[in-house]
């Protein structure tokens, strides 16, 4: 039976692990398009410029250390698409088929409807039996389509799934506060 885990905000000092975690995704992987591994540095100043907007970042951890991260991070830069984000998911090898990303996912798309997000964009990097997309399948994305061929990573091209999932109200109401510390848009009551 496999040692419980327990998901928690990063911190600073998880920076070691989650650049080992992503290195490897960078150097043999494709889930990323990445082909130059970030330093300590740079991953930690990616981590702040997600909770700098006040967005979640999560480890999952048991004694032996941590087993992957997620955050979510802007979809787009414009102020249109602020109640849209764009989850991130990577888990350590051998933390994988252990439910630790469904754990991720879950916690991060409860948190993003607390802060008054509507939508949910999963970029994948698309096979048949990706477990990646499965598992957001399974959590309620549904596929937008197949860009083909849109990556050459490690010798071969690659193709990349779109997925959404609404979360919270979604589109069934105007927003109802600010998020990404942007106001709100401007509601028109002259009807």
């Amino acid at each position: 039976m496999a040692e419980p885990f327990r998901i928690r905000d990063a911190t600073e000092a998880d920076i070691p692990s989650i650049t080992a975690i992503y290195r490897w995704e960078v150097e043999s992987g494709v889930a990323t398009f990445e082909e130059v591994a970030p330093s300590e540095q740079d991953m930690l100043g990616r981590m702040t410029a997600i909770k700098r907007l006040a967005l979640p970042y999560l480890v999952a951890e048991r004694t032996d250390g941590i087993l992957g991260y997620a955050y979510a991070g802007l979809f787009h830069p414009r102020a249109a698409y602020r109640y849209t984000l764009e989850d991130t998911v990577y888990i350590r090898l051998d933390g994988r088929r252990l439910g630790v990303a469904r754990a991720l996912l879950v916690e991060l798309i409860a948190r993003c409807e607390a802060i008054g997000c509507r939508q949910m964009m999963a970029l994948i990097t698309y096979s048949t039996d990706n477990a990646s997309v499965a598992l957001h399948t399974a959590l309620g994305f549904r596929s937008m389509g197949v860009a083909q061929a849109v990556g050459f990573k490690l010798g071969r091209w690659l193709d990349v799934a779109y997925m959404q999932r609404p979360i919270g109200a979604a589109d069934s109401i105007s927003p109802d506060r600010p998020v990404l510390g942007l106001p709100s848009p401007q509601r028109n009551n002259d009807a």
